[in-house]
């Protein structure tokens, strides 16, 4: 499965663009759209939008194999744009030891969706552009009303034992 349109443009909506190295709400030295710098990483001169997409695209692709790897339930599409956000974020170590994770993998969605909203705070103190990411997220995951199916189990596209 790969990153939608509407989770790509949640990623550069929620991060925007910054030519020159700045430090994110966590302290990291970042740049681009929310590309955290990297030992051995330099950019001197700063970086210009089609080099802070290139280097978006390979973020994108290391959030979406760990979203794989540690999912083992079905996802719809909302489902794993808003997981892909959520490890690009805040990186996929978050992921791994939550109860999101876990209510997810034991088929519990509604209650796996509840969970992304827990994920507000920085330093302890709720952020309110996290709150809005979350938010955000929790709308793709359930098509924007909060009420939508897709917060319980995908529809298989064909029916078991066929």
């Amino acid at each position: 499965m790969q990153l939608s349109a509407a989770g790509l443009e949640l990623i550069k909506r929620s991060e925007g663009f910054r030519g020159h190295q700045y430090t994110d709400v966590a302290g990291f030295p970042t740049i681009g759209y929310g590309h955290r710098i990297a030992a051995g990483q330099s950019f001197p001169d700063g970086i210009g939008e089609e080099q802070a997409a290139a280097i978006l695209a390979n973020d994108v692709l290391e959030a979406e194999r760990e979203v794989s790897r540690l999912v083992r339930v079905e996802l719809a599409q909302g489902q794993f744009d808003a997981l892909v956000d959520f490890c690009f974020n805040l990186g996929a170590g978050r992921l791994v030891g939550s109860t999101l994770l876990r209510e997810l993998n034991a088929g519990r969605y509604a209650a796996a969706v509840e969970q992304l909203l827990a994920w507000d705070h920085a330093g302890g103190v709720e952020n309110p552009g996290l709150k809005t990411r979350r938010e955000a997220e929790f709308r793709l995951w359930t098509g924007g009303d909060g009420r939508n199916p897709e917060a319980l189990p995908p529809t298989p596209l064909y029916p078991v034992g066929v």
